[in-house]
This record gives structure tokens, C-alpha cells and sequence, in this order.
């Protein structure tokens, strides 16, 4: 049972245990109904408690019943709230963990709650591009009052139960053990008439109207792209203006909207597609897990320090290790540096600081790291650079210990291979900056133990990154993708578009950043590497050579103050540079090419669905696993627009024949041999089918 009922003595208990955070399943709501039900009939039971098993309350809506029929089936959250509220015998809500959601709603419902320090209280349904649909628009102002429960519900964000004591959200907070305190309250209340309701608390404020048109207009400024938080506001201000009942119906068609929109859809995407990362077919959720207590880094450059910022956070020591003490000494006062910039936001207590600093410890022998459980390379991106770091590792590194590269683009079994312990040899990818960047794109070589990658999946979670697991390929999943993204960019270039446009064009439609601005910040000498071994590799692939052409010049980006755009000293605004654009025009000249108008909407369909292509590729290959790993590793990677779900559903969304129409009319163009439509894509295409 997800509900269960006991009695103790003239108290009721109803007890949610629905793991792993009470999800208000069918089975779970239909318990409740009966136990409320069941106490009323108990002439004995004088008042009922509404428990959560385990580390919480409720963490709202069961997600494993979304798009199934029991989501929609008797009782709802609203039907099981309103036989709470009505029952004859009070019904005090104990919470403790967490009450999110429907879960803060059911307690909403409550006649009385109780709750101890160090709960989490939130209705965060907005992050999912909707709004609470079971009253909570409408309880939580008139309980809270008008700012207090408007910021909670258009940001989403949890309030600690301690910082809400003195509200009338709780009767008390108890201080000692959970349920014994709320027996005692339980005991206090039982004879209380009329029973209190919070649908019966009047809303008070001070020209209410006024601060309503204020939020929105406050509100209207940060939302961006996403409708629900000025609906929330809307909902909100239902339940100021109208009659309970009238304002539920208000919400509840807020709510139905809501869910219909692209946004909200991308969203839920979204949340499940993170959720759905972390399952690996053929690795059993009970897989035994590795230890990991302690960890080393190879290199103490920007990402090797990243790296191990990711440990210390997490409370794990690591290790760094360095071949000269110039650059040990550089790495870790950059360590210190980024540390002081994140106390000085106020986002570290100097305690904290230190404490961190405290687990980051530097070395120059190899012997100092050997019984770390996990070592992660992260020195240049060169094959002969990595054998000689692994040939050394196999010698010092102890039984069982994970080896991990941060390789990018290089073949992590030709990695494993300079090891007598492939079973042991992982690919983790950090982003850059890795400290800050929530993608972990984690490489499964062929050789890879069950165990390991368990493990990383794991760690990936500890360290608060979104892990993805990716086949072996050059590029993996996200590199791979974006080289098709950078091609089609040079191929702008060459026929009409400058960078500033290029750039504008995918900004609107949602980037956080253009190709061209993305390859100043990240070095556009690192992409003229990698072209010079495709250039041998694959001559097939053909790339535009304004990329080349720049890097001649020196103009590597914001590091020499001078790639696609000019910079100023201490200045990281993209400033238009007349000698690259000069350039431009003289390379397409050079080449024959009169440039042309080129449209917004040819340059975003252009950079999408050269993304979509090779995703469906990728899929197809099983370098992916899924649709939506690629779109996570979009989301959370590369700053494709959250409001668009990833380039893979917002293919969907568009619809794969008309994606494929489109790259079947820019096959005509200069470059077919780019725009070979995937098999994947062409097949779904034609059974009207998705990629999700």
C-alpha cells in the first residue's frame, strides 16, 4: 500500500509511502480517501494525522503516472483536498523533508499542519511551465498573504519551514520528534469547532490592484519566452478578486492552457529527459558501486582546476597534478581566485572557502595520486599527449581505481588501450568552464565495466552534473553535432552573412550565444586543431577556410583580444570587426561566390537542422541512447533555447517531414555533400513518427 492507516488510541494516521518522495499516485490519493473516510466512521478517532514515510511529506505529483490514464483517474488531487477539508474530524498535516507541489497543496487542504525545521516548502509547477492546479494559486495568498506567496509561486522556488514559522501555514513547529509532537497537537485541536478552513481566510492588502499590475509588469520583464509566470500572476490575483470557488476555476483553466503550450512542453521534456538520462538498459539500477572518497586531476589548467573545484564541492579531496611548479602554483591560485570571486557574491562564507581549499591539494609525482579512487586526465587534446598520461596511471594508479579522460573529440578505446585495464577506462567530458557547466557528457568505451560506468553515472550526480552517457565516436554526442553546426556557419559566411548576423539570427530564436561569439569565447584556435586533423582524416568533409584564414592572422578570440570580433582590454562585448568582415567578402570573391540577402530563417534552419541531421545519425548509430540524451546534452551543453525542449523535439514540434524538406532544398545549395538526409530522419518522416 502507498497509504496506509493505523490508529493509536483516539488518533488516526494516515502514513504516505510511496518512494522516494510520497508521489501522489492513484493508489496513493485513493488511500487517503479511505482512510479519511475510515477515521470518520470511528466514533473513537477524535482526529486523523496526514504523514509522509521515509525523508518527506510529499513531493507532489507521482511523475511516473504522467501521460497515463491513472493521472486522470478518480480520485484527482482537488477531489482527494476537498474530502480532507470537509471531513468532521481535523486532519493536521505533520511535514517534515519536503511538501512540494500537489504535496504543499494536500497540506493546504489540511485544517491544520505542523512541521519541523528544515523542510523544504514550495509549489514549483511553474519550472514545468504550468501552475499548482489543485488550489494552491488560491490557499497559499490567503494563508501567506499577497508578496510572500506570489514570489513563492512565480519563482518556484523552495522557502525552508523555518523561515515560514509565525506564518499561519503552521499551527507550530515542533521541535522534537515529528509524530510524537504531532499526537500531542493532535490531542490539543480534536475538540475544536468550527474546524478551520483556509478557503475561508480573507485576502487583505492595500490597493491589491495596484501591487498586482506592479508584479506583472515586474514579472512580464524576466520571464522571457515563458508564459507561466505571468498566468501565475493571473491566478493570483483571482484569488484577491473573487470568490474561492470562482478563483479555483479560474486556475484550474490557467492550468489547462498552460499544459497546451510548446513551452510548458519543452519543459516537461526537459524534467524528464534528465530523470531519463540516468537509465542505462543494460546496467541494472542495483548495480554495486565503486567507492569514490578521494580523487585526482591531471593538469591544473582552466579545466583540470574546474575539475577539481567539482570535487571539493561535493566534500570529496582531490589531488591535482602538475609536471612544472610554475604551472601547479598558477592553477591553484586561479582555484583561489575563482573561490574569493564566489565568496565575494555572497554565494561562499569564508568558512566555506576554506573548507573547499582545504580538500584541493597539489602534487608533481605521480606516486602522490596512486590510491585515489578516481583519476581524471585533463591535459591537452593530443593522442600521443594522452598514451604517455595512461601508460603512467596503468603503473601507479591502484586495483580498481576509475582512469577517466576529459577528452572532447579523441577515441576513448584507443585510450583504454594503452592500459592492461580497459575494463577500468571511462570518458568524462567536462564543459568549460567545468566548474559552473551542469553537463557531464560521460563516455562508454567498449571495454567499459558495468560497475564503472554505474559508478560515474553516479558521481556525475554527486558532483551536480547532468550525466550522459555517449557511445565512442569522434566527437562524441555533442562535439560531433556542433561540427555540423560550426560548417554550416563558415558556409554563411562565404555566401552573404557576416558573423554579427549569423550570431543575431540564433540569439533570437533562443542560443544563449552565436557560433561565432561561442568560438571567440572558447578559443577558435582549439577548432583550427581539430580541422587540421579532419583535414587529414576525413578529406572528404569539406569545411569553409575563413576559419583557417583567421586563425592566420593570430585572432584567436577573447584570450589575444581579437577573433570574429574585436575586444577591448577588460571588455568582453563583441565589438564588429571591419578587417575580418573585409575578409570575408575578399575569401568569397576568391572563390567566385557574389554574396547574397541571406534570411534569419534560412540561417536558423540552417544551424538547427544541421544539429537535427546528425542527432538522427547519432541515434541511429546508438552513439545515443535516446532522443532525449541529445537534447539534454543540448540543453545543459551548448545553450540551445530551454524553451524549445532541444533540437530533437523541437524537430518533433515542427514536424520531421517539413525538417526534412528543408535540408532536401538545402542539398541544392553549394554544399550537398552536408546535407545527406540521415535514414533515421528520411524513415520517421514517412510514418509521420517522432524522435521522441
Amino acid at each position: 500500500m502507498t497509504a496506509t492507516y493505523r490508529e493509536q488510541g483516539d488518533i488516526a494516521v494516515i502514513t504516505l509511502n510511496n518512494p522516494p518522495v510520497n508521489g501522489l499516485g492513484y493508489d496513493t490519493r485513493k488511500g487517503i480517501v479511505e482512510g479519511i473516510l475510515q477515521a470518520n466512521e470511528n466514533a473513537a478517532i477524535r482526529a486523523i494525522i496526514l504523514a509522509g514515510e521515509g525523508k518527506g511529506f510529499s513531493g507532489g505529483a507521482d511523475i511516473r503516472e504522467f501521460n497515463t490514464p491513472k493521472a486522470l483517474q478518480e480520485p484527482w488531487l482537488q477531489t482527494v483536498i476537498q474530502i480532507v477539508e470537509n471531513s468532521g474530524k481535523p486532519v493536521i498535516a505533520a511535514i517534515h523533508g519536503v511538501a512540494m507541489g500537489g504535496g504543499l497543496e494536500l497540506a493546504l487542504g489540511c485544517h491544520y499542519r505542523v512541521a519541523v525545521a528544515g523542510a523544504q516548502i514550495a509549489l514549483p509547477e511553474v519550472k514545468l511551465g504550468i501552475l499548482p492546479g489543485a488550489g494552491g494559486t488560491q490557499r497559499l495568498p490567503r494563508i501567506l498573504g499577497l508578496e510572500t506567496a506570489l514570489n513563492m509561486i512565480v519563482s518556484g522556488n523552495p522557502v525552508m519551514s523555518e523561515k515560514l514559522a509565525g506564518t499561519k501555514l503552521f499551527d507550530h513547529m515542533i521541535t522534537g520528534e515529528l509524530m510524537a509532537g504531532a499526537m500531542d497537537f493532535a490531542r490539543k485541536v480534536a475538540d475544536v469547532r468550527p474546524l478551520p478552513k483556509v478557503r475561508d481566510i480573507s485576502i487583505t492588502y492595500p490597493n491589491a490592484d495596484g501591487y498586482l499590475q506592479f508584479a506583472r509588469n515586474t514579472v512580464r520583464t524576466v520571464a522571457g519566452p515563458f508564459p507561466a509566470p505571468l498566468k501565475c500572476v493571473d491566478a493570483v490575483a483571482a484569488a484577491v478578486n473573487k470568490k474561492f470557488d470562482d478563483g479555483l476555476k479560474v486556475e484550474r483553466d490557467l492550468f489547462l492552457e498552460l499544459v497546451q503550450t510548446s513551452e510548458s512542453k519543452a519543459l516537461r521534456h526537459a524534467f524528464f529527459g534528465e530523470r531519463a538520462a540516468s537509465k542505462i538498459p543494460d546496467v541494472p539500477a542495483d548495480t554495486p558501486l565503486r567507492t569514490i572518497r578521494s580523487a585526482a586531476v591531471i593538469g591544473a589548467g582552466t579545466m583540470g582546476g574546474g575539475i577539481a573545484m567539482n570535487f571539493a564541492n561535493a566534500g570529496i579531496p582531490v589531488k591535482v597534478l602538475e609536471v612544472k611548479q610554475e604551472a601547479l602554483d598558477k592553477g591553484m591560485n586561479i582555484l583561489r581566485k575563482n573561490y574569493e570571486n564566489s565568496m565575494k557574491k555572497g554565494k561562499l562564507t569564508q568558512e566555506q572557502l576554506e573548507k573547499r581549499l582545504s580538500l584541493i591539494s597539489g602534487t608533481m609525482s605521480y606516486d602522490d595520486i596512486g590510491q585515489a579512487d578516481i583519476v581524471i586526465e585533463a591535459v591537452f587534446e593530443d593522442m600521443s599527449v594522452k598514451e604517455v598520461v595512461f601508460k603512467k596511471l596503468d603503473e601507479v594508479m591502484k586495483p580498481g581505481a576509475i582512469l577517466a579522460s576529459n577528452t572532447s573529440t579523441l577515441d576513448i578505446d584507443k585510450i583504454a588501450a594503452f592500459t592492461k585495464r580497459p575494463q577500468d577506462v571511462i570518458g568524462t567530458h567536462f564543459f568549460s568552464p567545468a566548474n559552473v557547466m551542469k553537463l557531464l557528457e560521460i563516455v562508454r568505451g567498449e571495454k567499459t565495466a558495468k560497475d564503472v560506468l554505474a559508478t560515474t553515472m553516479a558521481l556525475a550526480k554527486t558532483i551536480r552534473k547532468t550525466g550522459v552517457v555517449s557511445g565512442v565516436c569522434d566527437g562524441f554526442i555533442g562535439n560531433r553535432m556542433v561540427e555540423q553546426y560550426i560548417r554550416q556557419a563558415g558556409f554563411l559566411l562565404e555566401e552573404g552573412c557576416l558573423p554579427e548576423q549569423v550570431d543575431k539570427a540564433i540569439e533570437k530564436f533562443g542560443f544563449a550565444m552565436g557560433p561565432f561569439r561561442m568560438s571567440d569565447l572558447a578559443g577558435n584556435d582549439i577548432g583550427w586543431y581539430i580541422r587540421k586533423r579532419r583535414y587529414v582524416e576525413k578529406p572528404e568533409v569539406t569545411y569553409s577556410k575563413v576559419a583557417d584564414l583567421l586563425c592566420e592572422k593570430g585572432r584567436f578570440g577573447q584570450k589575444t583580444s581579437a577573433g570574429w570580433y574585436d575586444y577591448k582590454p577588460n571588455d568582453r562585448k563583441a565589438y564588429p570587426s571591419d578587417e575580418v568582415n573585409q575578409m570575408i567578402i575578399a575569401h568569397s570573391k576568391d572563390l567566385g561566390i557574389e554574396h547574397r540577402k541571406i534570411s534569419d530563417q534560412e540561417i536558423i534552419e540552417r544551424l538547427v537542422y544541421a544539429l537535427v541531421n546528425e542527432g538522427a545519425l547519432i541515434l541511429e548509430e546508438g552513439i545515443a541512447m535516446k532522443a532525449s540524451d541529445i537534447d539534454m546534452v543540448y540543453l545543459t551543453g551548448y545553450g540551445f533555447p530551454l524553451f524549445r525542449g532541444g533540437p530533437m523535439f523541437y524537430a518533433d514540434t515542427i514536424g520531421l517531414s517539413n525538417v526534412l524538406m528543408a535540408i532536401n532544398r538545402y542539398g541544392k545549395g553549394r554544399h550537398p555533400e552536408a546535407w545527406v538526409p540521415a535514414p533515421l530522419l528520411v524513415k520517421l518522416a514517412a510514418e509521420s513518427q517522432a524522435f521522441n
